[in-house]
């Protein structure tokens, strides 16, 4: 016997596997979103507080490590003056520096680049945690362990 499908069969398959897809791909995207995350920052920063709450509200286990001496760990970590920022986070093998949008950090955790990390340097006002009056476009690099940045997009 000789199986035919119409378009609106077809048509019809098709959403529903798209529809499939995009529950899988919600699912993949909460099980990021659960990976522990490790955030060095100093106490006083009120940018890195509200950062560090953005990233806990989109689902990542946070823990802080407060210090005021934020030098060793930029060391530590080869974050050198061109990528640094406020705050230093380590997760699942990647550094991210500074205030970087948490649907980035998921993506980098979802493609598995061949990277070191990923920093938004500086403070640039509009970034998660820096929001104010002023908001400006800013860059998202991507950087590996010898302090080489590529953009890995653009906000």
């Amino acid at each position: 016997m000789k199986h035919s499908l119409t378009r609106r069969d077809f048509l019809v398959r098709g959403a529903g596997l798209g529809l499939a897809l995009t529950t899988v791909e919600r699912v993949l995207e909460a099980s990021l979103a659960k990976t522990p995350m490790l955030v060095y920052m100093d106490p006083d920063c009120g940018c890195c507080a509200t950062w560090v709450s953005l990233m806990g509200a989109a689902g990542f286990e946070v823990s802080v490590r407060n210090t005021s001496d934020m030098e060793p760990i930029k060391r530590r970590y080869g974050i050198g003056d061109a990528l640094a920022s406020c705050h230093t986070a380590v997760l699942s093998g990647y550094l991210v520096e500074g205030h970087v949008p948490a649907d980035l950090i998921q993506k980098m955790l979802r493609d598995k680049p061949k990277i070191a990390g990923l920093t938004v340097p500086g403070m640039v006002e509009g970034s998660p945690g820096m929001e104010g009056p002023n908001p400006q476009k800013y860059d998202v690099l991507a950087f590996d362990a010898a302090g080489k940045t590529t953009v890995y997009a653009k906000r």
